[in-house]
C-alpha cells in the first residue's frame, strides 16, 4: 500500500492506494497552524474505513503549498542576505523590465529581504570565475560576529559569478558554521547555480527564508507518522513533477514551491498517455486557486523559472522570480473559496483573496461571512448539502444567500440569483482568460486540445470553460476530486541539475561542456539514487539553453547521449537551428550561437500507462425514467439562462458505454460534475466521463450522433 497526501490552501487530500491498485480517498479541511494534523486525520480516517494496518504502508508521498504560502504571506524565518560588496540592492533594483511599461506610478513588489538585513563582503570574481578582488577573510569574520549578535535564524549567501566558482560562498558558509552551527545557511551555487544575479539571489533568499519552517515541519510529520506505525520512506513531490527524499527537500525547500500543482500536472499527463491525447489542457481547480498547464506528447511543459506572488493579474514580472526547474503553469486566485467583491467601477471581482479553510466560505457555517464561488454554486443548485461529500461540512443555503446578498446583490441592486450567476460567470471568464494568456505566452493555441479537469472545483466548471475556450471535449477522470494526490503516486523519482556555463560556436569549449554535463549527470543521479534501488532503471535527459549572440533570452535544446568532440560546435548549431525554427518559424543565418545554461534530468523509469480505448457516445440513459436520478432539483442552466429541473445522478451508478444528456448533475464523494443542456457525457471503460457537446438530434433508442 502507498499513501499520497496533498496539503492545499483549503482542503488536504489523502489517497490510499491498495495492493490491488484501487484507491480510497478523503478530503479534510487544512489545518494551517499545523498542516500535519490534517494529514494525520485523513490517514487515520482512511485506515479505519478500509480496515488496513498503517504499518503495511510501503511509501508515503507528500506535496504541500506550505513553502509557497510562507513566501506569499511573508511569514518565514528572520533571514539575512550576504552578497558581494556593491551588490547589496540587486534584489530591490531588479532588472530593467517593467510589467507595466507606461505606468508612471508603478509599484514594484517589495524584496523578500529588507535592506537592513542585507550585508556585503569584499570579494569579486569575473564571469569566467577568475579572482578580481581577494576574499576579505577578516571582514567576513567580523560580519559573522555581527550576524550572531543580530540573532538571524537563516542566512542566504549569494556572491557575484559564484555559479562558475563557488569557493568564496563555501568559505563564508564554513565561517558561519564555526560561530553559528545551528543557523540554516543556503548558498546560491548549490541552490541555483545559474547566471543572472537578480533571479539567483532571489532564489537563494527564498530557500533560506523557508528552510527552518520546512525542516521543522518535515521532521514533525515524519515523527508523527512513525508514532502511527508508518515508518516507510517519506518522499516529497518537487516543482518539476518528480519525487525526492525528505533530506533533499529540507535542504532545498524552494523546490517545493509548486509541489501540489505539479502532482496535478503529472496526473493529467498520465491520463493523456492512457487516452492517446497528444495536446492537452490540464485544468486543476481547488478551494483556493486554479492551475492551468499545457501537456504536449504526454509530458507537461517545463521551465527553469517561476514567479511567486504576482501582484498584477497575468503580468509577467510582477512577482518574485525563482530559478528552479518547474512544470510550466499559470496559477490564479480562482478557487471555490475565492471571495467575490465589487470594485469602484461597480464590477464583480473574484479573488485573489480566499476564505480558505479558516473560516471558509459562508456556506460552510464555520464562521465565514464573505461570498465565494462555492456560495454561488450552492445558490445556483450545482451543489447541494446532501451531496457535497466533504468530511465535517454541512452546507448552509441560507448563509450562502445572505453572503451573496450583502457582498454583491444589494450593492448592485439585483437579485441574489442574478448575483450568483455573475459570480460564476466572472470566475469562469477569469480562468478562460488565464488559459488564453498562458497559451499565447508559450507561442501556441488551444484549438484541438482535450481538457482534463480535476480538483474539487474543476468538474463543476469544466463544461462552461470548455465552451469559452472552444474545446470539443473534456475528461473528468475517476478520483478527480483528489487528482493531485493520485498524481503523487504516479510521479517518478527525478531530479534536474542545472548550471550555467558559457561557450559559443565561434570558440566551442569541448572539454568544458563535457565536464559540466558529466558533473550534472553525477549530481542528479546521486539524488535519484537516494530514493530508488541500485537496480532500478533510470533515464538521463540532457538540455542546453542557447541563443543567438546579442539576444537576451534562450530557448531549450535537447541533446543526445553522446559526448562532444571536435565537431561539437557544428552539432550544437544544427540542433539549435532546428529548435529555433520550431519556436519562431525561421532561423537566422551567419550569427554566432551561444550556449548559456546546461541541465541534466535523471528519472526512474515508470511502468507504461495502460491504454484506454475511447468509447464513443453510446446508449442514452434517461436519468429520471431509468431510475438513476436520486433527486431532481432546480439548477441554473447556462445554455438557457434559466433555473431548470435537473436530475442528480451518482457517478458510480453510470455504466461504461452509457451516455448521459444534460442538463444533469453527476455527484461523487469529493467533487460534482455539471452538464448544461448543451452537453452530454459518455462513461469510459476506466470510469472517466468524456464530456462533449450534445448532438443536434437524438433518435429514439439510437443514442446520440457520435
Amino acid at each position: 500500500m502507498r499513501i499520497g497526501a496533498d496539503v492545499g490552501g483549503t482542503f488536504t487530500d489523502v489517497v490510499l492506494e491498495r495492493a490491488d491498485g484501487t484507491y480510497a480517498s478523503t478530503k479534510v479541511l487544512t489545518t494551517h497552524d499545523a498542516p500535519e494534523r490534517a494529514i494525520l486525520d485523513g490517514v487515520s480516517s482512511l485506515a479505519a474505513d478500509d480496515g488496513v494496518e498503517l504499518a503495511d504502508v510501503e511509501q508515503f508521498v507528500h506535496g504541500t503549498t506550505l513553502a509557497t504560502n510562507a513566501l506569499i504571506e511573508r511569514r518565514g524565518a528572520r533571514t539575512a542576505l550576504v552578497t558581494t560588496d556593491g551588490f547589496r540592492d540587486v534584489i530591490e533594483t531588479r532588472t530593467e523590465s517593467r510589467f507595466e511599461q507606461y505606468d508612471l506610478d508603478i509599484v514594484l513588489p517589495s524584496p523578500l529581504i529588507e535592506r537592513r538585513d542585507r550585508h556585503t563582503v569584499v570579494e569579486r570574481r569575473d564571469a569566467r570565475g577568475a579572482e578580481l578582488i581577494e576574499f576579505d577573510e577578516a571582514g567576513a569574520r567580523a560580519l559573522v560576529d555581527r550576524l550572531a549578535e543580530e540573532g538571524y535564524e537563516s542566512v542566504a549567501v549569494g556572491f557575484l559569478h559564484s555559479y562558475v566558482e563557488p569557493t568564496n560562498e563555501r568559505r563564508f558558509r564554513d565561517l558561519l558554521h564555526e560561530v553559528l552551527p545551528d543557523v540554516a545557511v543556503s548558498i546560491s551555487s548549490e541552490v541555483s547555480p545559474q547566471m543572472r544575479e537578480y533571479e539567483r539571489f532571489n532564489t537563494v533568499c527564498a530557500n533560506a527564508y523557508v528552510q527552518p519552517l520546512m525542516a521543522s515541519y518535515l521532521v514533525r510529520l515524519r515523527d508523527q507518522l512513525a508514532e502511527r506505525s508508518i515508518t516507510c520512506p517519506l518522499h516529497l513531490v518537487h516543482s518539476g513533477g518528480g519525487l525526492m527524499s525528505v533530506e533533499t527537500a529540507a535542504a532545498f525547500p524552494v523546490r517545493l514551491i509548486e509541489s501540489g500543482p505539479a502532482g496535478g500536472a503529472i496526473f493529467a499527463a498520465d491520463l493523456a498517455a492512457r487516452y492517446g491525447r497528444d495536446r492537452v489542457l490540464s485544468f486543476d481547480m481547488g478551494g483556493t486557486t486554479a492551475k492551468i498547464s499545457l501537456i504536449e506528447d504526454h509530458r507537461p511543459r517545463t521551465s527553469t523559472t517561476f514567479e511567486v506572488d504576482r501582484t498584477a493579474r497575468f503580468k509577467k514580472g510582477s512577482g518574485m522570480p525563482v530559478s528552479i526547474p518547474v512544470i510550466d503553469m499559470i496559477e490564479i486566485g480562482a478557487g471555490g473559496g475565492s471571495i467575490a467583491s465589487i470594485d469602484r467601477l461597480g464590477q464583480i471581482r473574484i479573488g485573489p483573496r480566499s476564505a480558505g479553510s479558516e473560516p471558509g466560505p459562508a456556506a460552510y457555517a464555520l464562521g465565514g461571512t464573505d461570498a465565494t464561488v462555492t456560495d454561488a454554486n450552492l445558490r445556483l443548485g450545482r451543489l447541494h448539502p446532501d451531496t457535497f461529500g466533504a468530511t465535517g461540512i454541512d452546507l448552509s443555503p441560507d448563509l450562502a444567500h445572505d453572503a451573496i446578498a450583502a457582498a454583491v446583490a444589494d450593492v448592485l441592486s439585483m437579485s441574489v440569483d442574478d448575483a450568483a450567476v455573475g459570480i460564476a460567470e466572472v470566475v469562469d471568464e477569469n480562468m478562460a482568460n488565464a488559459a488564453r494568456a498562458h497559451a499565447v505566452e508559450r507561442g501556441t493555441d488551444l484549438a484541438g486540445r482535450t481538457m482534463i479537469a480535476f480538483g474539487g472545483g474543476a468538474p463543476l466548471h469544466a463544461a462552461r470553460l470548455m465552451d469559452k475556450l472552444h474545446l470539443d471535449e473534456a475528461i473528468v477522470p475517476p478520483g478527480a476530486g483528489v487528482g493531485s494526490a493520485i498524481g503523487f503516486l504516479v510521479a517518478p523519482f527525478s531530479y534536474e541539475a542545472v548550471r550555467s556555463f558559457y561557450t559559443s560556436t565561434a570558440d566551442f569549449d569541448v572539454d568544458g561542456a563535457n565536464e559540466v554535463l558529466d558533473a550534472l549527470t553525477d549530481e542528479a543521479t546521486s539524488f535519484v539514487r537516494e530514493g530508488v534501488d541500485e537496480g532500478t532503471e533510470i533515464t538521463v535527459e540532457r538540455r542546453v539553453s542557447m541563443r543567438y549572440v546579442g539576444q537576451g533570452w534562450e530557448i531549450p535544446v535537447v541533446l543526445g547521449d553522446e559526448s562532444f568532440d571536435e565537431l561539437g560546435a557544428e552539432l550544437l548549431s544544427a540542433r539549435f537551428t532546428k529548435a529555433y525554427e520550431e519556436f519562431f518559424g525561421r532561423a537566422i543565418d551567419d550569427l554566432v550561437i551561444e550556449a548559456v545554461s546546461w541541465s541534466v534530468t535523471v528519472a526512474s523509469v515508470a511502468p507504461a500507462p495502460e491504454p484506454v480505448e475511447l468509447t464513443a457516445a453510446g446508449t442514452v440513459v434517461d436519468a429520471t425514467a431509468d431510475g438513476l436520478a436520486t433527486a431532481t432539483r432546480p439548477a441554473h442552466d447556462v445554455a438557457t439562462g434559466e433555473l431548470v429541473d435537473t436530475p442528480t445522478v451518482r457517478r458510480h451508478e453510470l455504466a461504461p458505454g452509457s451516455t448521459l444528456l444534460g442538463p444533469a448533475i453527476v455527484v461523487e464523494p469529493q467533487t460534482t460534475t455539471v452538464l448544461s443542456s448543451q452537453h452530454c457525457c459518455t462513461v469510459q471503460r476506466d470510469g472517466s466521463l468524456l464530456i462533449t457537446r450534445a448532438p443536434d438530434d437524438v433518435a429514439d433508442g439510437a443514442g446520440p450522433r457520435p
